[in-house]
């Protein structure tokens, strides 16, 4: 599985879907310098038919728009010049409602990214692409909604990014049949996932692994050379050995 997908990188906030900045600043030098990263447009192309880029290749991506990714990750970015895509919720460039989707929010409620920020992440390389309207679960929504949602979120954010966008991360990876056909009639031209475990590919259901809090190096080196099953039991491997040892000792 060798497309990337976080979240937030902001400090002191230990959701699973945060990671630490300086632990975020390990990732990006150990891929810099061990992986080629290359833009999600192009990898779209470069996937197999196992939905993995070739060997040592990683696209980086990001769910949510955090403002954290501006302040923390985006000079990390810029330091080692790799390409990342924000997956923004486009709702949260409209109105002042409250980030509402999160299991397990920081002490001060979570930032997401404004117009400028995006402007200047764009000007930087970042690219941006859909997360849907209001990160709903999509296969709640029933069709006619599902499709509303999606074509409301690329529409608005075309106006605001002043392109096309083509590309959609469903909201916490969740999908079905007509979630897929409801994303293709929206006009999208891809849409990715984040399987837990082994799942149909398809141009609306690409694979990518998720990204951590306690993800390490060693984490990020299993997540970028295996396959998304291999991954998994790897990790579980690494939590369960690292159980023993505290046990032990």
């Amino acid at each position: 599985m060798s497309i990337l997908c976080y979240h937030a990188v902001q400090p002191g906030w230990t959701a699973p879907m945060s990671i630490e900045p300086e632990a975020f600043a390990a990732h990006a030098a150990w891929l810099a310098h061990r992986r080629r990263v290359v833009p999600l447009h192009l990898a779209i192309g470069r996937l197999g038919r196992t939905g993995r880029l070739p060997a040592r290749e990683v696209a980086l991506t990001f769910d949510d728009g955090f403002a954290s990714v501006h302040e923390h990750a985006l000079p990390v970015l810029t330091r080692y010049r790799l390409p990342a895509t924000v997956f923004l919720v486009a709702r949260t460039l409209v109105d002042d409602r409250p980030v509402d989707w999160v299991d397990k929010p920081p002490p001060s409620p979570p930032a997401v990214l404004d117009r400028e920020q995006i402007r200047e992440m764009q000007e930087a390389g970042v690219t941006f692409e859909s997360h849907s309207w209001r990160h709903a679960d999509l296969t709640t929504l029933g069709f006619a909604a599902c499709v509303d949602d999606l074509r409301h979120s690329r529409e608005l954010l075309e106006s605001v990014l002043g392109r096309p966008v083509r590309l959609l991360a469903y909201p916490r990876g969740r999908h079905d049949a007509d979630v897929r056909l409801a994303a293709e009639r929206a006009g999208y031209d891809y849409a990715f996932a984040l399987p837990e475990a082994r799942e149909a590919r398809s141009p609306f259901a690409v694979p990518r692994v998720g990204v951590y809090h306690d993800n390490t190096v060693g984490h990020l080196r299993l997540k970028t050379s295996r396959p998304y099953p291999a991954v998994r039991a790897s990790v579980v491997g690494m939590r369960s050995a690292a159980r023993r040892i505290r046990q032990m000792s």
